[in-house]
């Protein structure tokens, strides 16, 4: 069953079927917001929140949407929601996905470390729409389509500001690894 037809029989009352898509979706939307808050405890939270509003906000789904850029926006709206009111810098560390599955010298290892946290810091300082488009593209591996769908963008926007936040994120990336 495609995910729009399972959440079309969630629409329709039959709530049992949201754990489908729950076990489908829950590790890219929690990997999406982990990326996007720097807090693993912050995007655990936003997580369950997002599947407690695909529950709420089911008669809001249509069908001819296609489901992951509906869950896609409705993570970006939880994210969006919990820091409105909060100023605050969001923290520099997180855990990450390790890059590789090798087993690299102990060497390699603290190097392979030491540049996924840069990366990581790099990623931080970069504005939220640049952050939130790198995840995206990169880290989610959604295609500009959808992303220019959900975030009401054209596509040749997305492909523009997302090289400009890959020419941003090189800037950070050796300004860091040079101080």
């Amino acid at each position: 069953m495609t995910d729009e037809h399972i959440m079309e029989t969630v629409k329709d009352g039959n709530l049992q079927q949201a754990s489908i898509l729950f076990d489908r979706y829950q590790k890219r939307i929690f990997n999406f917001l982990a990326r996007i808050t720097a807090d693993k405890q912050v995007a655990e939270d936003l997580t369950q929140n997002v599947f407690l509003r695909l529950l709420k906000y089911r008669h809001t789904y249509k069908p001819e949407m296609k489901f992951q850029s509906w869950i896609y926006q409705m993570a970006r709206n939880a994210f969006a929601d919990h820091y409105q009111y909060q100023k605050q810098r969001m923290p520099v560390r997180m855990e990450i996905e390790k890059l590789t599955d090798r087993l690299p010298d102990v060497m390699d290892a603290l190097e392979q470390e030491e540049t996924e946290a840069r990366l990581i810091r790099a990623l931080a300082k970069l504005p939220d729409d640049y952050r939130e488009l790198l995840v995206l593209t990169r880290f989610q591996h959604l295609k500009y389509e959808e992303v220019a769908h959900f975030l009401d963008m054209t596509v040749s926007n997305v492909k523009v500001k997302v090289h400009r936040a890959i020419g941003q994120l090189r800037e950070n990336y050796f300004e860091l690894e040079n101080s």
